[in-house]
């Protein structure tokens, strides 16, 4: 029998192998694509430093997978070489649409050939206007939450869209029972930590993410309920040029005997699910969150989650009957923007209600926490299944090729043609 031939995709995001939510998700549906024997992958990697640009391969994937580091998303010289040299059957590219104008100005070029897929992150209403020349240049455009389902529709009615929510790996991101969260806490903490109400906070520190904010809120809190009783855990990296400097912040407050402690190593997955495990509560009060991955793998580790009612983060901590934390409504908006992004509007809570939703949680029982946390799991496997996820990201890669081909097959895209009179 001939050799079936394989789907050939591009994909431009934060690279693949990288921890990022981004990138994570990347990962996730590249590993689904390959794993289903139909398709090979050419990823740029981009969004962090590279200590060379060497393609990569992967040990499992070899040759069907060839990741190419690159600075930002790539450039257009780069996308046409890849179209000469690789002839992919699909670009799929994924995060903030602000980092993609110069993809969008090659649609006349590429999508004669292509199809362009896009996997789109936005946070907030109102509706991006000014997004709707970058919307109408995709085949199909999925979204990552609900309420960026809503926006590109409220924007455009001339692209095809579909919401297909983020998801992790349940059997990684697992919950445990309260005997083995004790177990796992005396191997992990001191023993001044061990019977703390611990918080913890998995965040880029970065302005949008309150990681400042977090913390000063965090200590005056922890000096009404009690030091020695309440830790929080931030894992970040507190040097990071876009945020704040934490190690500087701690030890202003004086809370450096285990308040409030920094994580700074990069981990893999089974080490970061025990972050959560050993933790009472996850916190994530941004400004602005498309999705917010953290919260959902500790939802999906059985943990309660404090989140701002914002983005992708209000889908997660209620299903509209049910409450799997606490979710905070915003007490003021902001418009922010640049001169490439004329407006976003930033949720902003209050350091009054922060404390309330520690307060909240702290106050249940152990037991109580559980219930809430086991509720979350379940709204994870329920809404954000992860096996679903996979083979709806196979079926969605077949549907475009089938119904838009490439190259000679090229269906539904019609170029502008120059006719002389």
């Amino acid at each position: 029998m001939p050799i079936k031939e394989k789907i050939k995709i591009l994909t431009i995001s934060d690279h693949p192998l990288s921890p990022s939510g981004v990138g994570t998700q990347t990962r996730y549906i590249i590993e689904a694509l390959l794993d289903s024997g139909d398709f090979s992958v050419t990823s740029l990697g981009g969004a962090i430093k590279h200590p060379n640009y060497q393609p990569q391969k992967t040990e499992k994937y070899q040759d069907d997978w060839v990741i190419y580091p690159v600075d930002g998303y790539g450039n257009q010289d780069m996308i046409r070489s890849l179209l000469r040299t690789e002839k992919p059957d699909i670009i799929w590219f994924m995060t903030d649409p602000r980092f993609y104008g110069w993809l969008w100005l090659m649609a006349q070029e590429v999508r004669p050939l292509v199809p362009m897929v896009y996997y789109h992150v936005w946070d907030n209403f109102p509706a991006p206007k000014f997004n709707k020349k970058f919307y109408d240049s995709n085949d199909k455009i999925f979204t990552i939450s609900k309420l960026t389902d809503e926006i590109v529709r409220a924007v455009t009615d001339d692209v095809e869209t579909e919401y297909l929510p983020h998801a992790v790996e349940p059997d990684i991101f697992s919950p445990i029972s309260l005997e083995k969260k004790r177990a796992i806490r005396e191997d992990m903490l001191p023993e001044r930590d061990r019977d703390k109400f611990i918080v913890f906070w998995n965040n880029r520190n970065a302005r949008r993410k309150l990681s400042g904010s977090v913390l000063w809120w965090f200590a005056e809190w922890a000096d009404k309920v009690g030091t020695d009783k309440v830790s929080l855990i931030m894992h970040t990296d507190p040097s990071d040029v876009h945020g704040q400097d934490l190690v500087y912040l701690i030890n202003d407050t004086g809370k450096t005997e285990g308040t409030i402690q920094l994580s700074t190593q990069k981990m893999p997955p089974e080490a970061l699910a025990n972050m959560y495990q050993i933790s009472d509560v996850t916190a994530n009060v941004a400004d602005a969150e498309g999705f917010g991955l953290a919260t959902l793998e500790s939802l999906s580790c059985g943990v309660p989650i404090i989140a701002t009612m914002t983005g992708g983060l209000q889908e997660q901590v209620t299903d509209g009957e049910n409450w799997f934390g606490v979710g905070i409504e915003p007490s003021s908006k902001a418009v922010i923007g640049s001169q490439d992004v004329p407006y976003i509007y930033e949720d902003r809570v209050s350091k009054e209600d922060f404390h309330a939703a520690l307060d909240t949680l702290y106050n249940m029982s152990e037991e109580e926490r559980q219930e809430m946390g086991l509720a979350g799991r379940k709204h994870v496997e329920d809404n954000y299944n992860f096996n679903k996820y996979k083979e709806r990201w196979v079926q969605a890669m077949l549907d475009v090729h089938e119904r838009m081909g490439s190259w000679d097959d090229r269906v539904g895209y019609k170029s502008w043609e120059v006719i002389t009179l």
